[in-house]
């Protein structure tokens, strides 16, 4: 009798919530969310202004402090073994701090020391990113002279030095132009592709629908829907990710403009 198969180990997820929770005075900014990600998924992190998105990517990369739950990054609990999380994490917020007074080069090199690589693993990485963001002709200028596109390219090449597993990006493709953005496009594909995880936050819904493997919808800190966005058009009869987006968190009624008009008679 021949032994059965065995049967395959599910992967670590790269991301995993559990009731993860935040209250900020008497308001709940994030409300019991449980969530995985695997390993090698880009997952789009969707919802209105002020729906929680950048405060559970704070939680996640341990920048604020859960008021209940737990998160944890490729097995490494945020709360109880910070260190470990943040070695494997990759942080790009809406708005990144960079120094105005160092040249491209300087800040990458910069960010390479806070993350301990070493000076001999720094040359091999900092002039392949600069080459892959379109910021090898800019590496000698100062900071203060970028574009806001450039800026964010270099906020993102900075937070790759390191090699982290899982990627946070807030936002990504705002201030990049159309070529821009799908270069950004592409290097995020190459990531999952090469097995890491992409945790991306944007308004930009056509981008989530083509780029994204799964989609999660935030309405009230509450993550109301985990699909991909085919799933989730077949699931509410959208005919596009926007429509269904719209539908979930009730804004999709007509505005009626009339007193606007009126007023300005």
């Amino acid at each position: 009798m021949s032994a059965a198969a065995p049967v395959p180990l599910r992967p670590e997820p790269a991301v995993r919530l559990r009731g993860l929770t935040k209250l900020f005075a008497d308001r709940v900014a994030v409300d019991s969310m449980s969530l995985e990600v695997a390993p090698g998924e880009l997952f789009g992190f969707l919802g209105p202004n002020g729906a929680g998105k950048t405060t559970t990517i704070r939680l996640l990369t341990g920048l604020l402090r859960p008021t209940s739950g737990t998160a944890e990054l490729c097995g490494h609990d945020v709360v109880a073994d910070p260190l470990r999380a943040r070695a494997v994490t990759g942080y790009v917020p809406d708005q990144p701090a960079l120094y105005d007074k160092l040249t491209g080069r300087e800040m990458l090199a910069f960010a390479a020391d806070l993350y301990g690589v070493p000076r001999r693993v720094q040359a091999a990485r900092i002039d392949p990113l600069l080459g892959a963001f379109g910021l090898a002709g800019h590496a000698e200028r100062l900071v203060q002279s970028y574009s806001r596109g450039m800026r964010q390219k270099l906020a993102l090449g900075a937070a790759l030095l390191h090699d982290p597993q899982v990627l946070f990006l807030d936002e990504p493709t705002v201030g990049l132009d159309p070529a821009g953005a799908r270069q950004l496009k592409d290097i995020l594909r190459g990531l999952c592709g090469e097995g890491r995880t992409v945790f991306l936050s944007t308004h930009v819904l056509e981008v989530a629908e083509l780029l994204c493997d799964r989609v999660g919808v935030v309405h009230h800190g509450r993550l109301v829907a985990v699909e991909t966005p085919a799933e989730l058009r077949s699931t509410l009869g959208a005919g596009t990710l926007e429509e269904a987006f719209l539908r979930l968190t009730g804004a999709d009624g007509d505005s009626d403009l009339r007193p606007l008009l009126r007023a300005l008679e």
